[in-house]
């Protein structure tokens, strides 16, 4: 395995209204005791705030316990511009991790092993990204960030071929598509219309991978983001309301049934399934929410999944995400948007074992395995 092992060279602190703004260049900070999986690491992609070309991507050694902020630069010396604006999505397939760069219209593709670059897929305004069968299915806004109740710009999924990093097909969705998961040989796409304020989109778009065009748009709530698929068949989909009379859901949409089989009153920033466990978390009006449900019975199994009472103290809950063998969990807490954040990492039974600073909003996880 290919290490980052990055020396300290410099901490630039900024002066600003914000006195902990801190800037850092590549470095290595030791965390707790080496973990010896499969599991060999993960990337942590940071979005960065909107307009401030900030995306980074940090690593995680489970070997050395060392988390290394900022490896895109030290591992792409000749790339003049990093990774770009708002960094969306991170996945890792066959070799290659994709890295899905929101406002520079790009897929930014690198060596899983150590983040070098491949090479880059342009996709405007691109969202989120699932792997099948030699293939990454994107979603795409389409149109230019701009807000107004008549935006008429209809989004779609992109079909990538892995071999040759070309598009090969596209498929018109609804308005501004977010989230994408695949259930049996069906893509659902979860559109949420957020350009279109307050003509927000309530529809789930099904895509027979058969055919790649739309088959139907399923009615579930307004303003859809994430989307998970489960092996029951079924199709979690968060909403995140209109912020005002509608509050934020989770939604379980049963594919075989062809209907909704529940629905839960809570704040959804990030989900991820883990053993027939599904777990989310998101800032609330009074607490933060930290659940884990049961997929196969669709009832909560712990109402707050950190037993230790340190989420009280994250501001933000951002990222998800749970170590395929040993069930830790990890939360990030982006806490102003504007300065480094958190990544806090939990025992299984909800203990917290270490943290670490991170890039600007940490949004992403993918293992290496």
């Amino acid at each position: 395995m290919t290490r980052f092992l990055f020396l300290p060279l410099l901490l630039l602190l900024l002066a600003s209204c914000r006195h902990d703004d801190i800037i850092y260049i590549p470095e290595d900070v030791p965390t707790g005791e080496p973990v010896l999986t499969s599991v060999r690491g993960f990337y942590m992609l940071n979005e960065g705030n909107m307009g401030t070309n900030k995306c980074t991507l940090d690593y995680y050694d489970f070997q050395t316990a060392n988390y290394t902020r900022n490896i895109y630069a030290a591992a792409n010396p000749n790339v003049p511009k990093e990774l770009g604006d708002v960094g969306n999505d991170l996945k890792i397939y066959g070799s290659k991790l994709y890295a899905v760069i929101n406002c520079s219209n790009k897929i930014e593709v690198m060596d899983a092993r150590d983040a070098r670059r491949v090479g880059q897929v342009d996709i405007p305004n691109c969202r989120s990204i699932v792997f099948h069968g030699g293939y990454a299915y994107v979603t795409s806004y389409a149109g230019p960030v701009e807000i107004r109740p008549d935006y008429s710009q209809l989004g779609y999924v992109a079909k990538i071929d892995t071999a040759t990093l070309q598009i090969v097909d596209r498929c018109i969705v609804g308005y501004q598509p977010d989230g994408i998961a695949l259930s049996g040989e069906d893509l659902y796409v979860a559109n949420s219309g957020g350009y279109r304020v307050p003509n927000y989109e309530n529809t789930l778009s099904r895509i027979p991978l058969s055919t790649f065009r739309e088959a139907e748009k399923i009615p579930l709530t307004i303003n859809l983001d994430n989307v998970v698929a489960d092996s029951h068949g079924q199709v979690w989909v968060s909403a995140r309301g209109d912020y005002y009379g509608v509050t934020p859901s989770l939604v379980c949409y049963d594919s075989r049934k062809r209907r909704v089989t529940a629905t839960f009153s809570l704040p959804v920033s990030a989900m991820w399934l883990h053993e027939g466990t599904l777990f989310t978390i998101g800032k609330g009006e009074g607490a933060n929410s930290f659940i884990a449900i049961d997929t196969a019975t669709r009832t909560i199994l712990n109402d707050n999944f950190i037993a230790d009472g340190t989420g009280d103290e994250i501001k933000v809950p951002y990222a998800l995400a749970v170590h395929p063998i040993t069930g830790d969990i990890y939360v990030s807490d982006a806490r102003t948007y504007l300065n480094p954040g958190y990544l806090h990492c939990y025992t299984s039974g909800g203990s917290r074992m270490w943290s670490v600073r991170t890039g600007d909003i940490p949004a992403h996880i993918a293992f290496r395995e």
